[in-house]
């Protein structure tokens, strides 16, 4: 199988699944801070901001368990098979989103947004399909490619829902679906030319085996990933307080509403997915050094958006886009050549899980943060990625981790 259709097909998967994760984003903060009742924001007569947390937090919940299941079990079951299923269960998640909507049921609106980042945990499947199939440059320049696709997915989605937003609330989750749906079965045709890398231990580990025995955290028992995780984690602290709160700082700050978050964003996520293009390219920095230097930036900007005013705040998030992109990369690449003895699935598991755990943690205290003011949530999430770039560069002082593959 020629490697630029293994990385278009998986770009591609990144790409929809991205764009059917992100419409939402737009469109719950002006539904929940709208001054008009509706079924959403007066659910049992809780306070619209906490109910809005716990929407956003749904998400990552299942997000967190299947990233940490799903990585690691496409180690043994085969990743097409389980990417497909997944792919297939995200696009019903959508379809079941949309008609909580047109019903306005808070509690099915919850429920299907869990299923929903459940399915979604297969990105962790895509990127050890890359980290295994490719080497060297082209590996590190791929996973850098994928990271562009789920960025532009950010651009796309947001873009979809200020479009169609004025005709219908629901219709951006009938295109993601259709989206979804269509990109499997393009995908699938490519993806079975690829010969399937599964393990011996494919046919004799249950799935509840699997899921047991090599879920994501069990790297945690070693010290070098300890370690990745809880800088990884904090960084990531920060980056989730801003992508859940910026919109709703927009709301309140400026007035915006769905389309007008859109158009943000998509000038943040295309200046992301620009730069992952070329963010993968070799250095002769100590990539623990980049990295600390990356969440620096990334920090920065998400403290000028709380501290700053509406135009400071607009360009912060904008730029955002330029380090973070960088970051992803660098965290990626050093993480798959470090590690890759671990698993690509099990690895590229761990981030994503972590990232997850990082968003429903920062989607709820968020929501309790931003019941005495929004600003609250981003300046914490400045802090925390601030506290990730300096343990990073204590880190980077040290000699690179060094782990026997029996470890």
């Amino acid at each position: 199988m020629k490697h630029g259709l293994l990385i278009g097909s998986a770009c591609l998967l990144a790409l929809l699944s991205t764009v059917g994760a992100s419409v939402a984003y737009p469109l719950l903060p002006p539904l929940f801070a709208g001054d008009a009742p509706n079924g959403l924001n007066a659910f049992l007569g809780l306070p619209p901001k906490l109910l809005f947390g716990v929407a956003l937090m749904v998400n990552p919940v299942g997000l967190l368990i299947g990233s940490a299941i799903l990585g690691p079990a496409s180690d043994v079951i085969g990743r097409r098979r389980l990417l497909l299923l997944t792919t297939f269960g995200a696009a019903a998640g959508h379809l079941l989103t949309a008609y909580a909507l047109l019903i306005q049921s808070y509690p099915l609106l919850v429920g299907a947004r869990f299923a929903t980042g459940l399915m979604e945990g297969n990105t962790a499947i895509l990127r050890a399909l890359l980290a295994e199939r490719l080497q060297g440059q082209l590996r590190n320049h791929a996973l850098s490619w994928l990271n562009g696709a789920f960025n532009l997915g950010w651009l796309a989605g947001p873009l979809l829902s200020g479009l169609s937003a004025h005709y219908s609330v629901t219709l951006p989750f009938y295109v993601a679906a259709g989206g979804l749906l269509l990109g499997a079965l393009l995908s699938s045709l490519a993806l079975a030319l690829a010969p399937e890398a599964r393990t011996a231990a494919a046919h004799a580990e249950s799935w509840a085996s699997t899921m047991r025995k090599r879920h994501a955290f069990t790297l945690l028992r070693h010290s070098p990933l300890r370690m990745l995780f809880l800088i990884h984690f904090s960084y990531a602290c920060g980056v989730t307080a801003f992508y859940s709160f910026f919109p709703m700082w927009l709301v309140e700050v400026g007035r915006y509403d769905a389309a007008g978050i859109a158009f943000v964003n998509m000038a943040m996520c295309g200046l992301m997915a620009f730069t992952a293009l070329f963010a993968g390219r070799a250095s002769s920095l100590d990539p623990r050094q980049r990295v600390a230097g990356q969440a620096g930036a990334v920090a920065l900007a998400i403290i000028c958006v709380g501290l700053g005013n509406l135009w400071v705040g607009m360009a912060a998030i904008v730029l955002f886009g330029l380090p973070h992109a960088f970051y992803n990369a660098t965290i990626q690449s050093w993480s798959v050549d470090q590690f890759a003895h671990h698993g690509q699935g099990s690895v590229m598991g761990l981030l994503s899980t972590t990232f997850c755990l990082a968003n429903v943690v920062m989607a709820l205290g968020g929501a309790l943060l931003a019941l005495v003011d929004t600003r609250l949530v981003l300046v914490a999430g400045g802090l925390f990625a601030a506290t990730g770039a300096f343990a990073m560069r204590r880190w980077s002082r040290q000699p690179a981790p060094i782990e026997s593959h029996a470890a």
